[in-house]
């Protein structure tokens, strides 16, 4: 069963923008901002998908 909603996170780097186009790749959308945080001077990113049918049901909070 596919999940309706994913958070990827990672380090900034390669694989993990192939993860978050790999998701885009296999039907899932943007929900949200990504989010950045700094750990030990490493940047560490964050982006929520979600599967297209719950896109309408789901309100994406305006920043």
């Amino acid at each position: 069963m596919r999940k309706l909603y994913r958070f990827l996170s990672g380090v900034d780097n390669a694989e993990f923008c192939q993860r978050v186009s790999d998701a885009l790749a296999d039907g899932y959308v943007l929900y949200g901002n990504p989010v950045m945080v700094m750990e030990n001077d490493v940047r560490i990113l964050g982006q929520a998908v979600i599967w297209p049918d719950n896109a309408n049901e789901t309100t994406v909070p305006a920043y």
